[in-house]
């Protein structure tokens, strides 16, 4: 099982990775300006985590960096989607 990192995850190419690694079961931080987007796309599971980031913000980056570590413990694959 494999830990994904993907910005921009509540629609187009991010949504769809995103989408992917959770069927595979896969866990999944999917970030989003707007994380509520993800969870009405997802669903709440037990293997993905939404998370703010707009990511010209660099401490928002850094937030949502530390709460996948919390959560998953690493991050095997970064997808940098957004923007």
């Amino acid at each position: 099982m494999r830990t994904w990192f993907i910005t921009g995850a509540s629609r187009g190419f991010g949504a769809l990775i995103a989408e992917q690694a959770l069927a595979k079961g896969d866990q999944v931080v999917a970030t989003a300006r707007n994380p509520k987007a993800i969870v009405e796309r997802f669903g709440v599971r037990s293997n993905l985590l939404a998370v703010a980031l707009d990511v010209t913000d660099e401490a928002q980056a850094h937030q949502a960096a530390k709460e996948a570590i919390t959560r998953f413990g690493h991050i095997d694959v970064l997808v940098n989607n957004a923007g």
